[in-house]
C-alpha cells in the first residue's frame, strides 16, 4: 500500500520572533460549502508568505477571510494583527486597523483619475505613503496621473491597485493573484516594487498561481488542499522538493 508523504510535519513550527498576523483556527463558508477547514498560520513582521495550492483549495477564500469580507463567512476562529481582534471587526474596520487588500479583480473605480483613486484611500494625514512616494514607487503612476483609472494597461491597474492599498500605511498587504494576465516585463516590475516594501518592512501574504515565481520572491510557503495546511515551511524547501510540487502544485 502506498503511503502518502507526510508534508504538515513543518505545521505549527515554533519561531523566536513573535507573530505579526496570527490566524486560529480558521473555519470559512461559502453557503453551505465548507471551504476553510480549521487553518492556524502565523506571520511575521517583514515577512512574504506564498499561500499556494490548486484551483479551489481555498487561497482567496483565506485572503478574504483575513480581510473580513462579507463573503465568506468566517464561522469560527480567531485573527488577531498587531494585537487587535480582526475575527471581531468590520471590513472597514480591518481595513483600518492595518489589512489592505489587492483582489484579483482590481476594483479600479470607473471616472476618477489614478490620483483621485489614490487620495480617497489615503488616510489624512499619511503615515508613511504619500502619494509623491507611491509614485516614486510607481512612476508610471505618476507619469499617468491624471488620466482615468479604468483606462490604464492591466499592469498599470495592478500597480494601481497596489498603491492605493499602500495609501492607507497597511501593515500586511494581502494579494490575490498580482501577476495574473500580465507579460513577464510587468510581472518582474511589479516583483521589483514588492521587494522593495519588503525592504522597507511590508508583511506581505501572496496568493499565485505562478508558483515559482511567488516562492522565488517569498520567505515561507504555505500549501493548502482542500481547505486544510498540508505543508508550512520555507520556500527554499518547497523549490527544492520535487514530490512536493508535484502532488500539491502540479509543477
Amino acid at each position: 500500500m502506498n503511503v502518502r508523504p507526510d508534508f504538515s510535519k513543518n505545521r505549527n513550527m515554533a519561531e523566536t520572533a513573535p507573530a505579526f498576523l496570527s490566524v486560529w483556527d480558521m473555519h470559512s463558508y461559502y453557503g453551505e460549502s465548507y471551504i476553510v477547514q480549521g487553518i492556524s498560520f502565523n506571520v511575521h513582521e517583514g515577512e512574504i508568505l506564498a499561500l499556494l495550492g490548486r484551483n479551489g483549495a481555498g487561497k482567496t477564500t483565506t485572503l478574504r477571510s483575513i480581510a473580513r469580507m462579507d463573503d465568506p463567512q468566517v464561522n469560527h476562529g480567531e485573527i488577531w494583527l498587531d494585537h487587535q481582534p480582526l475575527h471581531k471587526m468590520t471590513s472597514y474596520e480591518a481595513s483600518t486597523a492595518g489589512l489592505g487588500l489587492v483582489p484579483e479583480d482590481r476594483r479600479i473605480i470607473p471616472g476618477l483619475t489614478v490620483e483621485e483613486n489614490l487620495q480617497l484611500a489615503q488616510i489624512a494625514p499619511p503615515i508613511g505613503w504619500s502619494i509623491e512616494r507611491l509614485y516614486d514607487l510607481f512612476p508610471r503612476l505618476g507619469e499617468r496621473r491624471k488620466q482615468e483609472g479604468v483606462t490604464l494597461s492591466g499592469g498599470e491597474q495592478q500597480m494601481l491597485s497596489i498603491a492605493r492599498a499602500l495609501a492607507r500605511d497597511v501593515k500586511v498587504l494581502l494579494l490575490d493573484e498580482p501577476y495574473e494576465g500580465l507579460a513577464p516585463v510587468i510581472v518582474d516590475e511589479i516583483e521589483k516594487t514588492l521587494r522593495h516594501i519588503k525592504e522597507q518592512g511590508m508583511t506581505t501574504i501572496l496568493v499565485e498561481q505562478n508558483a515559482i515565481r511567488a516562492l522565488q520572491l517569498a520567505d515561507r510557503a504555505i500549501i493548502l488542499d482542500t481547505g486544510s495546511i498540508v505543508f508550512d515551511g520555507s520556500a527554499e524547501e518547497v523549490l527544492e522538493n520535487d514530490s512536493l510540487r508535484a502532488e500539491y502544485l502540479a509543477i
